[in-house]
């Protein structure tokens, strides 16, 4: 088992990344120090429940155990589900003092989260992450929320588990388009802070496509690396941490406009980095060799790089407004001048926007 720590004084804690962790015997020496609370709500969806429900209940024996069981989809990462989680909290005789397990993907995770940092004004809660794109970004940093029909993740709160565990074996049994899309997120690590990182993902694209324990190990360890240390540096995104969004702005415009659970997450960031790359080369001259470079890394990995649709200029356009980086009514974007670096920006012309969004939306 190796350990990343993300460094938050009081709020620091340990992601523990390895295979087997969800066995019962390994997963209980594991929380035993952590999970103090009498109470405890397992949040999972029924999949999940059926393959390792049993097990984190077992680990965690000895306690009042509830588990409140959602709905499979980024459709149900909403207010709904919310109302629905905290009846259940009420219902069940949940206080102050219980902690919440976050077993599942970014859906799960995200959501689990925000009613953590609401219920009772704040309660603990474990992330267990179960898809490569949770176990690489979404369970790391405390970014939770839910989604509005206007904007993703418009609704939400910073706050941070306790603890994150990360057992890589899951995703021998997670579906490959579910595994592409958290291929998206690691790419992304090598495009905003780690040219060397970008070069390896290029080099091992076999061993990743054949879900290599060793080459899984490399990237969920160095992605969570690169994350707890924007996050340490800015936990609340005021500065350095909107790197982290590269290609969101797009992606989340895509997302939204196709409907919640059309594209899967990591699918629409990827077309949204490549866009992002093509903005890039306008702004900042990224040279062209190198969106040359993103775009068939992606497209190794089975990843989308364009839209499979028609989509409307203004349409993308209102819905990016609405991103959680735009300042004072003006649109700030994440940007690259080379491989391994990024910055968030306002400064560009409306004609390079609209010539990119031209371009991918025809």
């Amino acid at each position: 088992m190796h350990t990343v720590r993300v460094e938050l004084g009081q709020r620091s804690y340990p992601i523990a990344i390895g295979e087997q962790l969800l066995q019962p015997e390994q997963l209980q020496v594991f929380l035993q120090d952590i999970v103090k609370s009498r109470q405890v709500v397992v949040f999972t969806n029924e999949t999940l429940n059926q393959l390792y429900g049993g097990q984190v209940r077992k680990a965690l024996a000895g306690r009042q155990i509830d588990t409140f069981v959602m709905g499979d989809g980024e459709q149900f990462k909403s207010l709904q589900t919310y109302q629905a989680a905290m009846d259940f909290l009420m219902q069940h005789r949940h206080n102050r003092t219980t902690c919440l397990i976050a077993l599942g993907g970014g859906v799960v995770g995200d959501l689990t989260g925000f009613v953590a940092a609401t219920f009772q004004r704040g309660v603990d809660f474990v992330a267990i992450p179960t898809t490569l794109l949770a176990q690489v970004d979404s369970s790391v940093g405390g970014k939770t929320a839910v989604n509005h029909p206007a904007g993703k993740n418009m609704i939400g709160a910073f706050y941070q588990p306790k603890a994150v565990v990360i057992d890589s074996s899951v995703l021998s049994t997670l579906p490959a388009r579910e595994y592409a899309a958290g291929l998206a997120e690691v790419v992304k690590y090598g495009v905003i802070a780690d040219a060397d990182f970008f070069a390896w993902l290029e080099n091992n694209i076999t061993p990743l496509q054949q879900r290599s324990a060793d080459a899984l190990a490399h990237v969920i360890q160095r992605s969570c690396e690169i994350k707890a240390d924007v996050v340490a540096r800015d936990e609340r995104e005021g500065g350095v941490r909107a790197i982290l969004n590269f290609g969101h702005t797009f992606g989340h415009a895509i997302e939204n406009l196709a409907g919640y659970g059309t594209w899967l997450h990591g699918e629409a960031v990827s077309i949204g980095m490549v866009m992002a790359a093509r903005f890039s080369q306008k702004v900042c001259n990224l040279p062209q060799e190198q969106t040359q470079r993103l775009s068939a890394l992606l497209a190794a990995f089975d990843l989308p790089i364009s839209l499979s649709e028609p989509a409307s200029v203004t349409d993308m356009l209102n819905a990016m407004g609405m991103d959680k980086k735009a300042a004072d009514g003006r649109l700030r974007f994440v940007l690259s001048a080379q491989i391994g670096s990024a910055w968030v920006t306002d400064s560009f012309a409306a004609d390079q926007l609209e010539d990119v969004l031209n371009e991918f939306c025809s």
